[in-house]
């Protein structure tokens, strides 16, 4: 009987392009457009310039490209400045509802196909098993819903709060596309599986969400699990020995990863039949995703009734329960860490019509005295129906505000944000375009992100990695 890890080794391994279904290729493409995106757009936050300036000084062989920077180092400090850049203000894609998968799953096999020279069709392979694998890895890891469980004869909305979100196994997805690229057979794929299985993100997001400030490192660092899956899969190119058995004993990956309910049966199920990488979310604002569908209500009711800040006498949000932890609760924006979780602070900024991206993140705008002080009109609690309309639909992620304007009280609510994969909320190409151009203004010229665009949705037909590279540096 073969065990796990041989099982998703030889997926990995015999998947072949052709194989693909068409909606599963765009996907990815749109998925990666998204990512170069954000990476581009995070070179001005504080965050991507320390992980800029660490991968140079980390420097080696000229072999793989940091994104929008001409640049190039070793594939391991490529895969780490690109996986810092693509979180860095939380305006990633994420596959709902298992969270930050892009960020940790595309750098690796991006660096490496880069230094192998690897065309467009390997490098969209390579990323399709490396979202999928991670995504099955994380959604063994938990039941989905499990962050909004209630007691019985407690109010609604009472929850338990996960030990881990599925972070942990994200980098054996991204060694999967690594080792592909490298032309691992089934033997050399096991072990990589196998080291990255010890190299993977300790779960420390709800450390981090009831801590305020809040600190660079977010609920996990994509960069540094980014340079392990670079790590294993090199090293089992050169014969070195994983562990193999890493999901099959009592001791074994659930129980160090502290997973909430480790389901190894669930990784195979429907494995290259059911793609969940077809449930990937986009995000509308810089921001935490649980916190978007009451923005775009917030968003909708000011717009629509023309409200200035200086209309608004309150506004009460009401949305996932993670809201009344500390990292969202925190008025004092130091970072642009904070100002990516604090709910006074966007909802402020929304107020003033700051231009969704980057914008929202400037120094400037967490600075401004306006806005500062609008944040005092703002609370927050948890959505009393969360719960319940979470184990309805997996994807939902209600969302509620009251705004107070005018001599007047207006609501508005929404099950799904903007971006969600569910009918009439998906962002379009064209909308994933618009979002592209925005987030790389700043760094690349109108030619070049013109070229990015293009050769990013019409990827299977470009040569060498390289040659996209060069239009995103």
């Amino acid at each position: 009987m073969s065990s796990l890890i041989q099982e998703l080794a030889g997926f990995a391994v015999e998947t072949k392009f052709e194989e693909l279904p068409t909606s599963v290729v765009h996907e990815a493409k749109r998925t990666l457009l998204d990512s170069m995106g954000c990476a581009l757009a995070s070179i001005t936050t504080d965050k991507g310039k320390m992980s800029v300036a660490l991968a140079r000084r980390l420097g080696g062989p000229p072999e793989s490209s940091i994104i929008g920077i001409n640049d190039k180092v070793s594939c391991c400090s490529a895969a780490f400045a690109n996986g810092e850049l693509i979180m860095a203000m939380d305006y990633d894609a994420l596959v709902a509802p298992t969270g930050h998968i892009a960020p940790h799953a595309i750098p690796p096999p991006l660096a490496i196909a880069e230094s192998v020279d690897a065309s467009g069709k390997d490098l969209i392979l390579a990323v399709v098993l490396a979202l999928e694998i991670a995504t099955r890895v994380a959604r063994a890891m938990k039941p989905v819903g499990s962050d909004v469980v209630h007691f019985e004869g407690s109010a609604e909305g009472s929850i338990r709060w996960p030990k881990t979100v599925g972070h942990a196994g994200r980098n054996i997805g991204a060694t999967a596309g690594a080792g592909r690229l490298l032309k691992l057979d089934q033997d050399k794929m096991s072990h990589a599986l196998g080291i990255a299985g010890h190299l993977c993100q300790v779960p420390v997001e709800m450390k981090f969400l009831d801590s305020a400030p809040s600190a660079m490192t977010k609920y996990a660092s994509a960069g540094w699990q980014s340079t392990g899956t670079v790590i294993a899969a090199l090293l089992a190119e050169m014969g070195y020995i994983g562990d193999t058995t890493v999901f099959d004993t009592d001791y074994g990956f659930g129980t160090f990863s502290s997973a909430e309910k480790w389901q190894p049966d669930k990784v195979m199920e429907g494995i290259g039949e059911k793609w969940y990488l077809l449930n990937m979310q986009y995000k509308g604002y810089p921001c935490c995703l649980l916190l978007q569908s009451a923005l775009d209500c917030f968003v909708s009711v000011i717009d629509q009734n023309n409200l200035m800040p200086e209309d608004i006498e309150s506004v009460k949000v009401f949305s996932h329960p993670i809201g009344e932890l500390a990292a969202c609760e925190n008025r004092k924006i130091v970072t642009h860490i904070d100002a990516q979780f604090s709910v006074p602070y966007l909802f402020a900024v929304a107020a003033h019509r700051v231009t969704i991206g980057v914008e929202w993140q400037d120094l400037d705008t967490m600075r401004n005295p306006k806005i500062l002080k609008f944040m005092k009109k703002v609370s927050y609690q948890a959505h009393p129906e969360y719960g319940i309309q979470r184990r309805k639909h997996e994807l939902t992620s209600i969302g509620m505000v009251e705004v107070v304007a005018k001599g007047k009280t207006f609501r508005e609510q929404s099950l799904y944000p903007r971006g969600a994969p569910v009918t009439g909320m998906e962002f379009t190409d064209k909308e994933l375009e618009e979002k592209f151009r925005h987030n790389a203004s700043r760094i690349l010229t109108h030619n070049k992100i013109e070229g990015a665009v293009k050769a990013l949705l019409e990827l299977e037909i470009v040569g060498k990695i390289s040659e996209l590279m060069k239009l995103v540096g």
